[in-house]
């Protein structure tokens, strides 16, 4: 597999999620880091990927089809909701711009180290770094508004999409009820009910902006209200197959990353991650009729959740609040440049000075992504080890890995007891406890007490490597060789499998 840098991380969590059905046989569904408990993360886009592996698509065509017609969907979205509001094709054109090339502050900071001369154009076009990747690099504008986060989040522009489709149609059928039968106002709850396992942050915003729409439009109140729950009825299932999270974070935790939180900080971060855009889109609300003004509640619902709760363990994955937010902005921030470009020639000028601020960032950001580097992995046919488990053990197997990050038993499809712990934790998972469980596994030191934790945990393959590739882990190879008996062993890497069922008997 190639594997471009900057989504390889995230793709570490994707392809064994992949794998787990096309290889696998992951129903009931798990997450395949993290064996046993019901799967806490939304995975169905990601399933269909699996499965028209399964079928015999390449995993890259798989993922890149189902990945190109999301965003695909979401663009067309985009384009026909702007449209539809305003009346004005070049309003969508704009809306679609404005969404692609994010318009923070964020090339600020990369003229802080690229100062702007004649090199400037031929420095853009070979770049390789994002122009701030806030929190984690320590600079204020954030990492999650650049089109890094679609090509890493393959199912987020699907699920975008589908927020802005529930929108539209509200929207188009507020203008004429009548045609908003039951057989429309059913499927569309049916649709938004399965969404839980789509993507649960995204459904959790659609109940939002229904809540909004029934108070907004009285005359689509029992169309909502059917909508509604029709899709509690179909997610409620769903949601308590997933359960509650095992580490919970501060429900109430406002300022999102703003901190110390105070009103001038709170200003500062969203002048500088919003841009030029805070100050354009109040004129553009101020332009907008009465109707169209409606469609913003929804959106600006987004902005304040977002600032005022936390609903996973990691804050930052508050971004897809915001996301949806500037997304909504961006209609009416186009709005302002259509109108002005209609204008005389003074009008043009501002339209053409504040477009390039509105769109300089996310110019400099999509180079990065132009421009990454690959990286090779060795997939399963070319990996002895993940052959070996793919040909020799069953599809419901759990490992005790040797590697966090596209263990060969991943790659195989198989559920590993603990991946890289941040995906885990940040679905929900208690990784701490489960990281402790293993430590304490490498320092039993008899075989019987060692059969009973990997019987317990239902484990049924030990991977030892030498050296072991979980961080500081202490194991001791001798135990294990005198112990355990061994059925596959790559002599290139030193990785040995155990058979905890022929073993422990």
């Amino acid at each position: 597999m190639q594997i471009a840098t900057k989504v390889w991380s995230d793709f570490s969590a994707t392809i064994p999620l992949i794998r787990s059905f096309s290889l696998g046989s992951n129903i009931p569904p798990q997450y395949p880091l993290f064996a046993g408990p019901p799967i806490r993360y939304h995975f169905i886009f990601f399933a269909l990927v699996g499965y028209l592996e399964k079928v015999g698509m390449r995993i890259d065509y798989a993922l890149n089809i189902l990945s190109s017609f999301s965003f695909t969907f979401l663009l067309t979205m985009i384009y026909l909701l702007g449209k539809e509001i305003f009346k004005d094709k070049k309003v969508g054109l704009f809306a679609v711009i404005l969404f692609i090339f994010n318009g923070s502050f964020g090339f600020v900071e990369f003229f802080k180290t690229h100062p702007l001369s004649i090199e400037t154009p031929n420095q853009i076009l070979k770049n390789l770094t994002f122009s701030s990747f806030g929190p984690y690099d320590g600079k204020v504008v954030s990492a999650f508004w650049s089109m890094n986060i679609f090509t890493n989040q393959r199912h987020l522009a699907f699920a975008y999409a589908s927020f802005l489709l529930l929108v539209y149609l509200i929207y188009k059928y507020s203008r004429d009820p009548d045609k908003f039968n039951l057989v429309k106002t059913l499927s569309l709850g049916i649709f938004i009910g399965i969404f839980p396992f789509i993507h649960l942050a995204v459904f959790g915003m659609m109940c939002i902006a229904l809540l909004t729409m029934f108070m907004i439009y009285p005359k689509l109140r029992i169309n909502i209200l059917i909508i509604g729950l029709t899709a509690l009825i179909i997610a409620i299932p769903q949601y308590l197959y997933m359960g509650s999270a095992q580490v919970k974070p501060d429900f109430f935790n406002p300022g999102y990353l703003v901190k110390p939180l105070t009103l001038d900080n709170f200003f500062r971060y969203w002048f500088f991650n919003l841009g030029l855009g805070l100050i354009i889109l109040p004129i553009g609300l101020l332009i907008s009729n009465r109707t169209q003004r409606k469609i913003f509640i929804p959106f600006l619902l987004m902005f304040l959740v977002g600032n005022s709760f936390q609903f996973s363990p990691e804050i930052a994955a508050n971004h897809k609040f915001f996301n949806l937010f500037a997304l909504g902005a961006n209609f009416y921030i186009s709005l302002v440049l259509v109108t002005l470009w209609g204008k005389k020639w003074l009008a043009k000028l501002f339209v053409v000075s504040a477009f390039i601020p509105l769109t300089l960032t996310g110019v400099i950001d999509i180079f990065p992504i132009i421009n990454d580097p690959l990286i090779e992995i060795a997939d399963v046919a070319n990996n002895p080890t993940s052959s070996f488990i793919q040909k020799n053990t069953s599809k419901e197997s759990v490992f005790l890995n040797a590697n966090y990050l596209l263990d060969p038993a991943s790659l195989a499809g198989r559920n590993t007891y603990l991946g890289w712990p941040y995906f885990a934790w940040s679905a929900g998972y208690d990784t701490t406890a489960r990281d402790q469980k293993l430590r304490s596994f490498f320092t039993l030191k008899d075989k019987v007490s060692a059969c009973k934790f990997l019987k317990a945990e239902k484990i049924n393959f030990i991977e030892i490597q030498e050296p072991y590739g979980i961080d500081n882990m202490n194991v001791d190879y001798v135990f294990f060789d005198a112990n355990f008996i061994s059925v596959f062993i790559n002599q290139k890497n030193k990785l040995k499998i155990f058979d905890v069922d022929k073993s422990c008997k």
